[in-house]
């Protein structure tokens, strides 16, 4: 492959990287913040479904349970979306590396018969 060639490719994966390290970064807070909230989630709803008092359940829910049922729900929408962005750019990055081994490979073949 052509040095300039290989040089703007190279150029190109590093920016790439950049953007995909930024949504990792993003990706494992997301997580993180998930994981709590599959925990306060949980827990309301195993106390609401242990306790028999109507009017408790219905503040349980007004003011636990629906806050965090909608919060996990946007977390767990944030966390497809973000994993759909890593895997398009990590095949960027993946079809950047096969070009450079496929176009290295043909110069290497046509650097033996030469």
């Amino acid at each position: 492959m052509e040095d300039y060639l290989a040089k703007s490719l190279d150029e190109w994966k590093a920016d790439i990287s950049e953007v995909l390290d930024q949504i990792n970064d993003e990706y494992s807070e997301l997580k993180k913040e998930l994981r709590v909230y599959t925990y306060k989630y949980g827990i309301t709803k195993q106390v609401i479904q242990s306790t028999v008092n109507d009017e408790i359940i219905r503040n349980i829910r007004q003011m636990y349970h629906k806050p965090f049922e909608e919060k996990y729900t946007h977390l767990k929408e944030d966390i497809q979306e973000l994993d759909e962005k890593r895997k398009v750019f990590q095949m960027f990055v993946d079809k950047i590396d096969e070009v450079k081994r496929k176009e290295g490979t043909k110069t290497d073949l046509a650097s033996a018969y030469k």
